[in-house]
């Protein structure tokens, strides 16, 4: 993946993520205690652990050697959820930050500086929680996409209308080259990047009214071989299984962080 380098108004060096801007480039989870987060992920996904650029409280997940997502053990001290959220790629965290207040939604932290870039905690104006992030991708991101997350989904009160939010924040579907695609398929909005898909928008049928029920939210999914397998593994370990079919598991890590594994198959099956 080729990407141009410019220099940010700070002291960091700031690779411009030009080809991948407004998709998905990272997937981390704010945590309690971090040691648990790390014995349970081993045991459930098979991933090993390194020490992160960003200090004592981050962690990397690698599997097969590859990067794959991170732990930020902060969640008592920035008083967030414990939870996995998604970061999308900017080249200014400063305005999309700007451009997400400005169409109703909030800040809950940053744009914070953590070397070798800049990240924020946003929540969309229906509630979901979603990062940015601007500046050094922690690994190459088409690597990324085929070894981590199958792929994540929003499920939210009205697809439409978030979709129409998340695009004007994060650029999808401008004139602006490389950018994400959006198309309405099966029930879904489904946002591609480089022709695949990255994220994808769900609130039901199309002539369905906005359901008040729903908590919106973003939910990672995460490839697994045997899902039946998995979910036994997440009961012994201390997490929770909530709903479960052949195909996928709903589950919560010991420290209430909610996730999905899915069949290897992904979301193309």
């Amino acid at each position: 993946m080729n990407h141009d380098t410019t220099r940010s108004s700070g002291t960091t060096d700031v690779v411009s993520t030009q080809s991948v801007f407004g998709a998905p480039c990272w997937v981390s989870l704010t945590s309690r205690d971090m040691q648990v987060t790390e014995d349970f992920y081993r045991a459930v996904l098979g991933w090993e652990w390194r020490s992160a650029k960003m200090g004592d409280r981050f962690r990397i997940a690698l599997q097969d050697g590859a990067p794959v997502a991170g732990i930020a053990g902060v969640a008592t001290m920035w008083q967030v959820a414990v939870a996995w959220t998604p970061y999308f790629a900017v080249p200014s965290a400063d305005e999309a930050v700007s451009r997400a207040r400005e169409r109703g939604g909030t800040v809950a932290v940053g744009p914070l500086s953590f070397p070798p870039g800049r990240a924020a905690l946003v929540a969309d104006r229906d509630g979901a929680t979603f990062g940015i992030w601007e500046g050094e991708l922690f690994t190459d991101w088409e690597a990324w996409l085929r070894v981590a997350p199958a792929f994540i989904r929003l499920h939210t009160r009205d697809a439409f209308d978030a979709a129409i939010f998340y695009g004007e924040v994060l650029d999808w579907a401008t004139e602006r080259p490389g950018c994400c695609e959006v198309r309405y398929e099966g029930n879904e909005v489904v946002l591609r990047s480089l022709g695949a898909i990255v994220a994808r928008i769900s609130s039901g049928a199309l002539e369905a009214a906005p359901d008040p029920t729903i908590r919106p939210h973003w939910q990672v999914h995460f490839a697994v071989s045997d899902v039946a397998a998995t979910a036994k593994t997440v009961e012994e370990h201390g997490g929770t299984v909530l709903r479960q079919n052949e195909d996928e598991a709903v589950l919560r890590d010991p420290d209430g962080a909610q996730f999905t594994v899915t069949r290897r198959s992904g979301p193309d099956g």
